[in-house]
């Protein structure tokens, strides 16, 4: 799918300007970023663009459906350019990385609660937590450095030492 962000703007009915196409253009080119590294990213686009012209960018386009916002737990919120599906996250709890999850196609499993309480459910939010690939290569390498110095340490504190009287 071909991103046009000038296109975007016109179906969702929003005028088009220098700072809603930089917004759009560093959402679409980091997918999953906070406000404040959006801010950074259209800044270095266009040269000027205040942080509250950013967020309020951001809120209108997630009240018209351009981008979704998401918040995993104990997570700032996070805006992606991917909407209209039903597709959910992965984050990682060491760098807080974050991927997409492509639901059941068709019939949506998640929709179909145990209990609403009443409510008409139209949407779900599962988010799946665990090691991205880069920190669990880390972590290994950190415990593999971690039970050679445990190792070298022994050999060197278990030699005989001379006593002199």
């Amino acid at each position: 799918m071909h991103f046009e962000p000038m296109n975007t703007l016109h179906q969702h009915g929003m005028p088009v300007t220098a700072q809603r196409l930089a917004v759009l253009r560093a959402v679409n080119s980091n997918p999953h970023a906070t406000a404040d590294h959006i801010a950074a990213f259209a800044t270095k686009d266009i040269g000027s663009i205040s942080k509250q012209s950013v967020y309020d960018t951001l809120s209108t386009m997630v009240e018209r459906g351009v981008l979704r916002k998401i918040q995993p737990v104990g997570s700032v919120a996070l805006y992606e350019n991917r909407v209209g599906d039903n597709h959910h996250h992965v984050v990682c709890r060491s760098c807080g990385a974050v991927g997409d999850v492509d639901c059941a196609v068709g019939y949506r499993p998640c929709l179909s609660a145990s209990h609403t309480h009443g409510f008409i459910i139209d949407e779900a939010d599962v988010s799946y937590w665990g090691t991205c690939e880069t920190c669990a290569k880390n972590r290994k390498q950190t415990v593999k450095q971690t039970s050679s110095k445990k190792s070298n340490s022994k050999k060197t504190t278990n030699k005989k030492r001379k006593v002199t009287t």
